[in-house]
């Protein structure tokens, strides 16, 4: 028997509740299952399960719970094997329902049908159908195998009135109400200044800065996307993002995390990207293996992520597993940004917007695309110079966008 807990969804979550199963006790589940939806000052979270078993107990819906606490028990294949009596039937009390559940919801009914005949619904789509009381059963999927996507969740919300949900809400004792998969504003900015608070006391930042000509990569892009249906084409971030990437995956001592002491390398180069929520608020959950992602790819990840951050659909390891991060406010107008370290990362790079600077070609001033690049990083794991070996790694990939 072993313990699935409440997952640290980064180093700025305390506590997180569970707002729904998506499993029930008998169920068997695989390492990268979603099994829960956890609800954080982040928003709603898809939670994956790392374990290979049976679901034993689950604790009940809408308790708030520290990082570590117990949320269920997973057999293993070795004790899943022998006879066991039949699992219960997961009632849950009435005052534990948050409040978007409906009564529907309740112990008259096991929360689940068996997975087997469930409707194929994206995390973010089914995310979306329950703020908005649609059920996705009677949407027509575009996704693979039939799946409800989230754009067709929106084609529905735009074609037909919202409809109303099931029954009357149960609203727990002092539970505040908000939507499905939203977030609260203010819970956020204060885990956020705690976080950054924490980085600044205990990581001794250095930072550097340099301004990169981004002339050759805007040429790239440009005959790139000329040729190319409008969401086949490639945004300025995404060649960045592989340039940083690539950089880092030849400079490790940027990549990785500061734990118990030490530093401790990430082969992968995790990117995460900084994403700003609307109505306030910062999340950067990962992009995988960013380093060997074609532009195209990495392109696809970009959108996905950035829609599902902002639609409640993001998963636990795109929040727990990070290895630096990624922050660029150049569409906002700034010219460089100083970012802050999110522990446990060694590292943060900030790109500014690409602007026209003079700029000094073959002894003659021209006007030129430039865009201005920051480091913030860790002194117990690197310094300077092996910092400005970075910056100057990302310029060199960028003089030759072809090989990103």
């Amino acid at each position: 028997m072993a313990d699935f807990t409440m997952p640290a969804l980064g180093a700025d979550m305390e506590t997180g509740t569970v707002v729904e199963w998506k499993v029930r006790p008998g169920d068997h589940v695989r390492s990268g299952d979603v099994i829960a939806v956890v609800e954080t000052h982040k928003g709603a979270i898809d939670v994956e399960c790392f374990l290979d078993g049976t679901i034993d107990d689950l604790v009940p819906l809408g308790q708030e719970l520290p990082v570590d606490a117990v949320l269920a028990s997973v057999r293993g294949p070795e004790s899943a094997a022998a006879p066991a009596a039949p699992a219960p039937t997961t009632s849950v009390p009435p005052a534990a329902l948050p409040s978007h559940l409906p009564v529907a919801e309740a112990p008259t009914a096991p929360m689940h049908p068996p997975t087997s005949h469930r409707r194929k619904v994206s995390p973010a789509a089914r995310h979306h159908t329950q703020a908005l009381g649609i059920d996705p059963d009677t949407l027509s999927g575009t996704g693979v195998e039939g799946a409800v996507t989230l754009a067709d969740v929106a084609r529905s919300a735009h074609a037909a009135p919202t409809a109303a949900p099931a029954g009357p809400s149960i609203t727990p004792a002092n539970t505040p109400t908000r939507p499905r998969g939203g977030f609260d504003p203010d819970q956020m900015r204060r885990a956020i200044a705690a976080a950054m608070g924490r980085s600044k006391r205990e990581i001794p930042h250095y930072y550097l800065r340099s301004t990169i000509s981004f002339a050759a990569a805007q040429s790239w892009l440009s005959a790139w996307n000329r040729t190319r249906e409008p969401a086949e084409r490639l945004l300025p971030a995404v060649l960045l993002l592989k340039a940083a990437a690539k950089a880092l995956a030849q400079f490790p001592q940027f990549n990785g995390l500061y734990v118990d002491g030490q530093f401790q390398p990430a082969p992968p180069v995790h990117l995460g990207w900084a994403i700003a929520l609307r109505g306030g608020g910062l999340v950067a959950p990962a992009i995988h293996h960013a380093q060997n992602l074609p532009l195209p790819a990495l392109m696809d990840a970009l959108r996905d992520l950035v829609q599902r951050a902002r639609a409640g659909g993001l998963r636990s390891s795109e929040l727990s597993d990070p290895t630096v991060t990624v922050t660029s406010l150049g569409d906002r107008g700034a010219d460089e940004v100083l970012g802050v370290i999110y522990p446990p990362q060694v590292a943060i790079l900030g790109f500014g917007r690409i602007v026209e600077r003079p700029w000094v070609v073959q002894g003659q001033v021209l006007p030129q695309a430039v865009v201005s690049v920051s480091l913030a990083a860790d002194h117990r794991v690197s310094d300077g110079h092996l910092g400005g070996q970075l910056l100057a790694a990302i310029d060199s990939a960028l003089q030759s966008p072809d090989t990103l």
